[in-house]
């Protein structure tokens, strides 16, 4: 492996998404990144499919594309933690590494003599991270969570999605795993810090991530509106809050994202949709004027957007300096010119399939390039490599 994280060994004995998402971006970045599975049965997420990777025979795998998304880089080890055995194996996995990651329920990993005051006691200066629904105290503490109850619960799906008056209103989940994904970045900053503060005192720690915290972290400029304001914020739609013009509009043979994000850009807009005299009007003029006269400037852009196709309007804006941009699908992202030249997507070698697409991390080093040539492991594929190599015994398992 390259990449600045070469020299760092993590054990994660997470799964589903939050923890093994903060694994990836270890491994992205060069970690050696050793994922524990329950002997047999493996990630949760390896049976959540429909779809599956194919064969080179064209027929279904047991590999999940939602497996395939989040353990890229990492080698799997089968390990049964409920046993004598099991949890010898993984304090001696523990010993040889810098970071744990785990997403056990509260209290789990204790029982089994695996929390991180048994764990370092074998290694002093483990960075030891727990992600959990709640966190580690608290009256819901000892809940099961996931992301869709978390973007509920954290006040995200309050403001995303339409208007309840309006065609489609009602709350709406993102289309994504976010509080998940965001759940895994904090705790992949989380341990680095842990790693740039080890540096210094020679001390290892440990860390408590909770997807509704980050979820109430998330909340970021909604939240300071109510705060400042003392105002509930309400789903929107696709209009911006405290941003004008930022919106859908609809033009002759389809959709077209707008976001004006400032004064200037909007003098250019306004000369670049014919109406110069928008950005002299004193109710357009500025931005919080904008915001308080939406009503009347979005049926004028409206109007104006109706005369042209999308590829006229990009074209026209761009020429501009507006923002915009069309509604991609995924795989129209994936034809993007720019994602294609940033070589986001990648294929890498696959024991069953030949190779496998993976979108691979979006961090770019200049010195400490990333690779990209381990793929998700299949279920125990690294058991025996990993406990030799360690100067353990594959059968203690």
């Amino acid at each position: 492996m390259t990449g600045p994280l070469k020299h760092i060994r993590v054990l994660d004995l997470s799964r589903i998404m939050a923890g093994p998402w903060a694994g990836q971006i270890l491994a992205d970045l060069g970690a050696e990144v050793i994922k524990v599975e329950r002997a047999g049965v493996g990630d949760d997420t390896r049976k959540w499919g429909p779809p599956y990777l194919k064969d080179e025979s064209g027929a279904d795998t047991a590999e999940s594309g939602y497996y395939l998304s989040v353990n890229r880089g990492k080698k799997s080890v089968e390990i049964d933690i409920a046993s004598a055995e099991g949890q010898a194996t993984v304090k001696a996995l523990a010993a040889k590494s810098d970071i744990v990651l785990e997403n056990f329920k509260v209290g789990t990993l204790e029982r089994y003599g695996l929390g991180p005051d048994d764990l370092r006691a074998v290694k002093p200066d483990l960075i030891f991270c727990s992600i959990t629904g709640f966190g580690k105290d608290g009256p819901r503490a000892h809940d099961v969570a996931y992301d869709f109850m978390i973007q509920a619960m954290g006040g995200l799906m309050s403001v995303t999605g339409a208007p309840d008056d309006a065609p489609g209103g009602g709350p709406q989940k993102v289309g994504v795993p976010i509080v998940d994904i965001m759940t895994g970045m904090y705790a992949a900053i989380s341990v680095l810090a842990a790693l740039a503060e080890r540096g210094q005192s020679g001390k290892g720690d440990t860390i408590d991530i909770a997807m509704l915290d980050v979820a109430t972290a998330m909340l970021a400029n909604q939240a300071m509106n109510h705060l400042v304001s003392g105002a509930t914020p309400v789903r929107r739609g696709n209009k911006h809050p405290n941003i004008q013009p930022q919106d859908v509009f609809p033009v002759r043979d389809g959709h077209i994202v707008l976001a004006v994000g400032n004064d200037e850009q909007f003098a250019r807009f306004a000369n670049a949709i014919g109406r110069p005299d928008l950005a002299g009007d004193d109710r357009y003029a500025t931005n919080r004027q904008r915001v308080r006269n939406l009503d009347t400037l979005h049926p004028i852009i409206v109007e104006q957007f109706a005369g042209k196709d999308l590829a006229d309007w990009t074209r026209i804006l761009g020429e501009h300096k507006v923002p915009c941009g069309p509604i991609n699908t995924v795989p129209m992202v994936f034809a993007e010119e720019q994602v294609r030249h940033r070589r986001m997507l990648r294929d890498l070698p696959h024991p069953l399939s030949g190779k496998v697409p993976s979108v691979v991390s979006p961090m770019k080093f200049e010195r400490a390039a990333l690779s990209f040539d381990r793929p998700p492991p299949l279920l125990g594929e690294h058991t025996s490599e990993v406990l030799e190599a360690l100067g353990l015994k594959a059968e203690t398992t």
